[in-house]
């Protein structure tokens, strides 16, 4: 029997961990900063989705002050140009919103142009859905067990993706609306200037006739 939970543990833990790996919307990433230049990155975020991010300065310097010149500016904005975080001349920071509305979300990093231009190296790490939530304090709070708690994480990813999979599914009608639409346009514009090419034939056809029988070709 001890045996066999030892197994069922086992197995919800790996499927847990593939699914999280496979569906979870979790971006960790470092890059260079050169002076003057901007960085976006971009994160689709469906509505009421929570979201999380922190960055920080990498410098090679440790235990000395970051200097003004690899202090960067930070601003989120949603798919509208609505802000959900901004700061400047900072050297760490992070963020974690709701999002409102659904779309690709865009966290820009940039630096003042200064001379002799530097590189700033930028650690960023962010996070959307399941993987922004915050297990151990679930874990301290609810005060259960492992076990359980992993049954609570499958549990919540199901449902994850059984909202993602309404989302693609609400995403593809909207494409094939739009594509409906753009057919019907495209048909009406071929009508049209098929139209347009019979009448300019038949005036070009016209006019030669006319011009011919003045000059009383035919």
């Amino acid at each position: 029997m001890c045996g066999l939970v030892t197994n069922l543990h086992l197995i919800v833990r790996r499927i847990g961990i593939l699914i999280i790996i496979f569906t979870m919307s979790a971006e960790s990433m470092r890059f260079d900063l050169k002076s003057g230049a901007t960085k976006c990155i971009s994160e689709e975020i469906k509505s009421d989705a929570m979201t999380v991010g922190k960055y920080h300065v990498v410098y090679s310097s440790e235990g000395f002050p970051v200097p003004d010149t690899h202090k960067i500016n930070v601003r989120v904005n949603s798919p509208h140009g609505h802000s959900y975080h901004y700061e400047s001349q900072v050297e760490s920071g992070n963020f974690a919103f709701t999002g409102v509305e659904a779309g690709d979300y865009k966290a820009c990093f940039w630096t003042p142009d200064h001379k002799p231009p530097v590189t700033v190296v930028v650690d960023f790490d962010w996070r959307t859905g399941l993987a922004a939530k915050d297990w151990s304090n679930v874990a301290k709070k609810g005060q259960i067990e492992e076990m359980e708690l992993e049954l609570k994480k499958l549990y919540e990813t199901v449902s994850s993706i059984h909202d993602e999979m309404f989302y693609l599914r609400d995403r593809e009608e909207e494409m094939q609306q739009l594509n409906r639409a753009t057919n019907s346009k495209m048909a009406t514009f071929s009508f049209l200037s098929l139209v347009v090419c019979l009448s300019v034939a038949g005036l070009q056809l016209w006019h030669l006739k006319t011009f011919f029988q003045r000059k009383k070709v035919i």
